[in-house]
């Protein structure tokens, strides 16, 4: 696969889990739903195990976390918008450590149901909790007004947020993973119209959204 399939690719699948983050997560916000997990036990984890076996080469669920929380920052609902954006680019780039790290590129050693559960209990827990500890530690830090001592003291707390995220990462991982025949059948004339049309389409709709509510 050449770079700039590579590159077009991360960038749909990035911007539909910005698009995700944007507008489905104010919906479950809005509903008294957790969205914080829903949105990375779910729809995160989905996009990062899909776009791990369509494109598997190093660099992509970071570059995804980039793209998507670059569109997060630009659409300041639901909650804080810096700690949401911080926390997808810190889930993109840890979900890639522990992926390539326990994972061949082919999935072999992911041959039993056991194996695939571990991993989705793991990934969606410490993907999750990884992200949202690094937004309570660069969002002070943002403002200049990051303590030590706070995040130590309210660590068990943020240990234990990850808990449902990994009932939800057991599912859906798994899940991801057990899905057959996942390939690109594009050919390069639709590929990168198709690509290039739904990543405009998200970002157009986010900031559309933005300026619909703003006004």
């Amino acid at each position: 696969m050449n770079n700039l399939k590579f590159f077009a690719g991360m960038l749909v699948f990035g911007s539909l889990w910005g698009f995700s983050e944007c507008i489905i997560g104010p919906m479950f916000s809005n509903a008294g739903f957790p969205s914080g997990m829903i949105m990375t036990g779910f729809f995160a984890l989905i996009f990062l195990v899909m776009s791990r076996r369509l494109y598997p080469h190093y660099g992509m669920q970071a570059g995804m976390g980039l793209v998507a929380g670059s569109l997060r920052m630009i659409n300041p609902f639901g909650g804080c918008h810096l700690c949401s954006a911080l926390a997808i680019m810190a889930e993109g780039m840890i979900f890639e450590i522990i992926f390539y790290s326990t994972t061949t590129l082919d999935f072999k050693n992911l041959n039993t149901w056991t194996n695939k559960i571990g991993l989705g209990v793991f990934s969606a827990y410490t993907v999750y909790v990884g992200g949202y500890i690094v937004t309570q530690i660069l969002t002070p830090l943002t403002y200049g007004q990051f303590y030590i001592s706070n995040l130590i003291s309210m660590m068990p707390q943020y240990l234990a947020r990850g808990l449902p995220v990994a009932f939800i990462g057991a599912l859906t991982v798994p899940l991801a993973l057990s899905v057959k025949n996942v390939k690109l059948t594009l050919k390069d004339a639709w590929y990168y119209p198709t690509t290039l049309g739904i990543s405009a389409f998200c970002w157009i709709f986010v900031i559309a959204n933005w300026f619909i509510f703003t006004i």
